[in-house]
């Protein structure tokens, strides 16, 4: 949240001297307000204004990296409580947990199943961001499995210990990778603080609920380590609800700087249901990392679509690149149809296309990511972007045959169209699913 021109101004000399090229104080406060201006340009300010004015216009959630490289996550710096105010930022992370007491045949076989966790979701490929390597009591070999998984997937890590003598030996060899550690505690807060410092890594701060946070992280701030993530002991779903809400509304609108920070929340039902649900409710109440116990497909497959959805730019939809798709392997006597480039409106068509086992080739209309009848109604699937769509799709040079199919719901745009293209218009069905009944009787006209 910036500074106003008000909060600025408290902090200048007043003295309008005009050293910095502006008439007053307070007008060169209003340009620094909106960027026009550094307060570095103010000659007069102190030190003590400055340190003030830097930890007032501060990010009210820090934002954290976990990880090093390209698959590093990034996570805080969240400025609403409510995403119709402004999209969501940064993803939440979502982790699975790999338990070091496992034997090595057992590790093995659970990384492989961790690299099969990736889905086609709407033309994204989706996956778990964080592996959380789980202690059992014996440091060498959290280092040992922790420095495996490291190597297997190049995922960020989380090291799960009960103390800072467990997460030691593989927060020394990991260091450049920067994991995070998990967890502080009240009880061991200050060894947990000692090696996050020594290591530069980010660290966990646990507690049973905000009010202890607000008491553990100044301490640990004061001791030097500044990448701080904050958990909660609550397992329940109001527990959770009511924990994150509490820590996110004080870090926003009551600029709590001791809770300003991104948070973790431990998953650890093993039941499917449970573990989906409320994973699902921590991403939207408003966990930067959620860690899984239970790692099967469909709850993984629940939490990574409710991610998707919940930081998807309500204002931008998804959608795929506007160009000419193979559906199967067409040849020059395939059918041709016409589609928009929203992304849940042409994998449906490809699904039942698919399903037809008739090779078909896809000419993909940009409409800024709009479904059929909505951009129908925007004018953005009119006639004339079909036809030029169909132009520079390059399909004229791929089929024998001037026909095309053209969505039902649209029908009205035929006899236009074909005098626009210069094609032979059909009209499909009006829901994709009749596709494979039509495509399979389908000859050009």
């Amino acid at each position: 949240m910036g500074l106003t021109a008000v909060d600025i101004f408290k902090h200048l000399p007043k003295t309008n001297c005009r050293d910095c090229g502006v008439p007053t104080c307070l007008a060169f406060a209003m340009k620094v307000a909106q960027k026009q201006a550094s307060l570095e340009d103010c000659p007069h300010v102190t030190e003590e204004a400055k340190g003030a004015l830097a930890g007032e216009s501060a990010p009210p959630i820090r934002l954290v990296t976990v990880g090093a490289g390209d698959r590093k996550l990034e996570i805080g710096q969240e400025t609403v409580l409510f995403r119709h105010e402004n999209t969501f930022q940064r993803p939440c992370g979502i982790a699975v947990m790999l338990d070091a007491g496992l034997d090595d045949a057992a590790v093995d076989a659970k990384l492989d199943h961790f690299r099969a966790l990736e889905f086609d979701r709407v033309g994204m490929m989706l996956g778990i961001s964080l592996i959380a390597v789980k202690g059992t009591g014996e440091g060498a070999r959290l280092a040992a499995v922790a420095q495996k998984a490291s190597e297997a997937l190049g995922l960020p890590l989380i090291l799960m210990g009960a103390s800072a003598a467990e997460l030691a030996p593989a927060a020394s060899a990991l260091k450049e990778a920067r994991p995070l550690l998990h967890a502080a505690t009240a009880e061991n807060l200050e060894e947990m603080v000692a090696l996050a410092k020594e290591s530069g890594c980010p660290l966990v701060i646990q507690a049973a609920g905000p009010a202890e946070l607000c008491e553990l992280t100044p301490k640990a701030v004061e001791a030097g380590v500044q990448d701080l993530i904050l958990q909660t002991e609550g397992a329940s779903n109001s527990a959770i609800l009511q924990d994150q809400t509490v820590v996110r509304r004080a870090a926003l609108t009551k600029k709590e700087r001791r809770l300003g920070y991104p948070t973790l929340v431990l998953v650890e039902d093993e039941d499917a249901l449970d573990a989906a649900g409320k994973a699902s409710l921590a991403i939207a109440k408003y966990a930067g990392i959620v860690v899984l116990r239970n790692d099967s497909k469909p709850v993984l497959l629940a939490a990574i679509t409710a991610r998707l959805n919940v930081y998807t730019d309500p204002q931008k939809p998804i959608q795929i690149e506007a160009k000419l798709y193979e559906v199967g392997e067409p040849t020059d006597q395939s059918p041709v149809l016409v589609t928009t480039n929203f992304s849940l409106t042409y994998f449906t068509v490809e699904g039942d296309v698919s399903a037809s086992k008739v090779p078909v080739w896809v000419v993909v209309v940009d409409t800024e990511g709009t479904s059929v009848l909505t951009a129908w109604a925007s004018e953005k699937f009119s006639a004339e972007s079909i036809a030029a769509a169909i132009k520079s799709s390059g399909v004229e040079d791929k089929v024998g045959h001037r026909s095309i199919m053209l969505p039902g719901g649209v029908a009205v745009l035929k006899a236009k169209l074909e005098d626009e293209s210069g094609w032979s218009v059909q009209v499909g069905p009006r829901e994709s699913s009749g596709l494979p009944t039509v495509l399979r009787n389908w000859s050009a006209a």
